[in-house]
């Protein structure tokens, strides 16, 4: 059902993943919405969320209007909360699907790839036709990841994914509640350069409400896919972050 995808089960079902393996105090990490599950959690139950470490999503104060963002981005991607539409897109063509997604996220995407994508689509546009061919697999995704990522989705479908996005709104009077606690565990932000939420967000909110937001770092020529496209970068902002907040 799509309620099970809201960001509150997931959160309940995260909290009770850490008490199952041993309880305590955990770090967490999460990139895109699994961000937006960290910034929930972390005000959800500070008792057991240690620190933050958010990767490609800015932490807002107060969470963001969905009506307000479908005013605002009213893009091709305002299907991913309709159902049918993008999973009809991916089982014409799985490997097409993902292989255009990772590409046209990426920081190896084209210049100005991005700025179509979010400001120059409609929900009227289709994912395949609005992101950039992709000739060739960047270096830091292989035939074989790919494989995967499309033999996994052959299995569970789309939707799955995208129930998220289906409960923004049911969420939202309840976020607008939580938020209200704010977040006062250490915080260490990551970002590309050539990330959306970077690009058209902002960063600045996040600064003045986090009072222990150690840094918040920008890489530039980086897309979306942070882990796959700057590992080494990234692990070393983690353990550099770790080795700060965690005491052995």
């Amino acid at each position: 059902h799509v309620k099970d995808y809201s960001l509150f089960q997931h959160a309940k079902d995260v909290k009770v993943l850490i008490d199952h393996i041993g309880g305590g105090q955990a770090v967490m990490v999460g990139h895109d919405w699994g961000a937006n599950l960290m910034w929930l959690m972390a005000q959800l139950y500070p008792e057991t969320v240690k620190a933050v470490i958010s990767l490609s999503i800015p932490f807002y104060p107060e969470p963001r209007d969905p009506a307000m963002i479908r005013k605002q981005w009213s893009s091709v991607f305002t299907n991913f909360e309709k159902k049918g539409i993008v999973e009809e897109e991916f089982e014409k063509d799985p490997e097409l699907f993902l292989k255009l997604f990772f590409f046209g996220l990426s920081g190896d995407a084209p210049d100005g790839a991005i700025e179509k994508l979010y400001l120059k689509t409609t929900p009227e546009d289709r994912l395949l036709t609005s992101f950039p061919p992709a000739a060739y697999l960047p270096a830091w995704l292989s035939q074989e990841d790919l494989d995967y990522y499309v033999n996994a989705y052959k299995k569970t479908g789309m939707s799955g994914a995208l129930g998220f996005y289906r409960n923004t709104d049911e969420d939202y009077p309840k976020m607008k509640e939580i938020y209200k606690k704010g977040i006062h565990q250490p915080a260490l932000f990551i970002g590309g350069g050539k990330e959306a939420a970077v690009k058209f967000g902002s960063t600045g909110p996040m600064k003045d409400a986090l009072p222990n937001i150690r840094k918040i770092i920008i890489l530039e020529g980086c897309g979306h896919w942070i882990q796959q496209e700057r590992p080494q970068e990234l692990n070393t902002a983690l353990t550099d972050f770790l080795d700060q907040e965690i005491k052995h």
